[in-house]
């Protein structure tokens, strides 16, 4: 028999190491079915979901937002069309060669674009890339025509929010802003995302919910890289509600521009239910700047301006309202007994309380003085005497009456209410009694009192329509459209004022003769066939002596100048507006203030009334 060539040692040695290799492989073999077990039996759904989530994504549809209509349906704002350009990495072979192609039709900035480009390409190569928002027409024909020297750019069409008339309105309309990480925290902004665009300030924020509609989707399937394959389902985005102001869009123009170059206020009210027909602060701002994306050095500049162009003077502006605060001196003394209108006091051009001298700002005096006489000159001497009569506390039950010293119920996250002081109040706040001289000054409407010139407006609404308070409305409605609203507004008593109809009529009839009598201070206010009421007011800043501010030309500087105030109210048989304007360091009411008015009511009362 032929011998194995094979050693007995070694072939003992090969068989434990294939032992071993056999034993590994089976153990190797145990950990994948095991593993394969673990992924497939025990995990097989989760990672199946999670599969499923890298083959199909959510693509957000946002939804149009609603318009903003003033009270004749003419659009205020609304949405625009914004062409956005964009570039699909894979389609691209040369970043740097398209840039110096894209350079010649569009203005962007090359350099955030090319770090998306760069970031994309190495994640999600066929995912377009936003290169440049809201390319102007222009430069849309310019792409469009190059296209083909242009691989990869894609031009894509997204709703933009526009506001028609730049800054018509603004303070009134607001503006958007992107959506904050607190907003986001907060069940008021459920259902937005980061980056959306929401109301900041002004209708825009008041009506937020309604006008963002409900946003919608797409189940879209993509491969690997990040490509559409398909649409899987589709959920359609549904667009925010309409919302219709009452505002007069023509006599909003015309209100602005009668500010215009001024720092001051005008509202507009019916004095009928409240409504709001124009409201307008000076400086104002377009709110077309904050779509886009404002940078922070830009917004520095807005909210550190002197001018406060964000600043909503019709609402949040507090003054001294001077001589038009003797409507409500006149009323308290005729209610309460301590004048009669066909008394007779003397003003000499000077009063004298105490140590203290206290002037007419008419030099020599207006003589014997009514009532009626007193309200068409403004007489500040019979005011100062009727004011001690009533003192101060009496003063401010009736301003209070009259809705002073507290919001009006317009806004209250930004109404300011002004102050009524009281004897109480000024012991409490100053630790020291109320003084004479105080109440003196209390009466021409200086000493502490401070007002809002939508109080200002509701005040000779009140006077004119019988003493009914109305809550200053902006809304008529709120829905798709006037025949199918979801909110309509009806005017809102706040309140009645405690005067008499027959004590209402005597002062009535005394603002008419401010404006239409020869020697009335409201003159400048008169209109031909429209009998105009109202009262001038001059709101003093300082109480230096004139003296000590004269700048080097002589002159008073801007700063330390009064305040020019009107409020007036037409026709005076059947009132359809009421107006209160302040001028900041505008000077006398009646040359600085009035004219304004008169603007705005011929404006008005030249169309139709439709109230019936």
């Amino acid at each position: 028999m032929k011998k194995s060539n094979f050693d007995p040692q070694l072939v003992e040695i090969f068989n434990k190491q294939l032992k071993r290799v056999t034993i590994f492989v089976i153990i190797l073999f145990a950990f994948l079915i095991m593993r394969l077990w673990f992924l497939q039996v025990l995990n097989g759904s989760h990672y199946r979901n999670k599969s499923e989530d890298n083959r199909i994504r959510l693509q957000d549809l946002p939804p149009f937002r609603g318009l903003i209509l003033d009270r004749n349906g003419d659009t205020l704002v609304k949405n625009r069309p914004s062409f956005d350009l964009y570039a699909i990495p894979e389609d691209v072979d040369d970043i740097d060669g398209l840039f110096d192609s894209l350079r010649r039709h569009v203005s962007i900035d090359y350099e955030k674009a090319a770090k998306r480009m760069e970031k994309a390409s190495r994640s999600y190569p066929f995912k377009a890339v936003c290169l440049g928002m809201d390319i102007d027409r222009n430069e849309l024909a310019s792409i469009e025509t190059h296209r083909f020297n242009l691989p990869g750019v894609v031009i894509r069409v997204k709703p933009r929010r526009h506001y028609s008339y730049g800054r018509l309105g603004a303070h009134l309309l607001g503006y958007l802003g992107e959506i904050s990480e607190t907003q986001l925290r907060s069940r008021r902004y459920s259902g937005s995302k980061s980056g959306d665009l929401v109301g900041k300030a002004g209708t825009e924020l008041k009506w937020q919910k309604q006008l963002s509609g409900t946003r919608g989707g797409e189940q879209v399937e993509v491969d690997a890289s990040g490509r559409t394959i398909g649409v899987i389902s589709r959920k359609a985005a549904v667009a925010g509600m309409n919302i219709c102001l009452t505002i007069d869009r023509e006599l909003q123009q015309t209100a602005e521009e009668a500010l215009s170059g001024l720092k001051g206020a005008l509202v507009a009210i019916d004095p009928a239910n409240g409504q709001i027909l124009a409201l307008a602060s000076s400086p104002s701002f377009d709110p077309n700047i904050f779509i886009g994306g404002i940078d922070r050095e830009e917004w520095q500049k807005i909210v550190s301006s002197k001018d406060f162009p964000l600043h909503n003077r019709g609402l949040t502006g507090q003054y001294p309202p001077g001589s038009i605060f003797k409507i409500v001196v006149a009323l308290a003394g005729l209610e309460e007994g301590v004048i009669d209108p066909e008394e007779e006091l003397f003003c000499n051009g000077n009063f004298s309380l105490g140590r203290g001298k206290y002037h007419c700002w008419k030099k020599y005096g207006h003589g014997k003085v009514k009532l009626h006489k007193a309200i068409v000159e403004s007489c500040d001497v019979y005011f100062y005497r009727l004011g001690m009569r009533l003192g101060v506390d009496r003063l401010a039950r009736y301003a209070k009456d009259f809705g002073l010293g507290r919001p009006t119920g317009f806004d209250p996250a930004h109404e300011k209410g002004g102050l009524v002081p009281t004897s109480e109040w000024k012991l409490k706040r100053m630790g020291v009694p109320w003084q004479g001289g105080e109440t003196v000054s209390l009466s021409i409407g200086q000493s502490f009192l401070l007002v809002t010139p939508i109080q200002m407006a509701s005040m000779i609404s009140a006077v004119f329509n019988g003493g009914v308070l109305y809550r200053p409305q902006v809304t008529l409605w709120a829905g798709k459209d006037e025949g199918h609203k979801i909110y309509e507004f009806s005017p809102e008593v706040r309140g009645k004022v405690g005067v008499s109809k027959a004590n209402l009529e005597i002062v009535k009839k005394a603002l008419a003769g401010v404006v239409n009598e020869p020697h009335g201070t409201g003159g400048k206010a008169r209109i031909d066939g429209i009998t105009v009421a109202g009262k001038t007011g001059t709101a003093q800043v300082v109480t230096l002596e004139k003296e000590k501010i004269l700048g080097e030309k002589g002159e008073i500087p801007s700063r330390f100048r009064d305040h020019g105030w009107f409020v007036a109210i037409a026709p005076f048989e059947s009132p359809r507006i009421a107006v209160a304007v302040v001028v900041e360091h505008g000077g006398h009411g009646g040359s600085a203030a009035a004219p304004l008015a008169k603007k705005v009511i011929q404006v008005y009362l030249g169309k139709p009334d439709k109230s019936g």
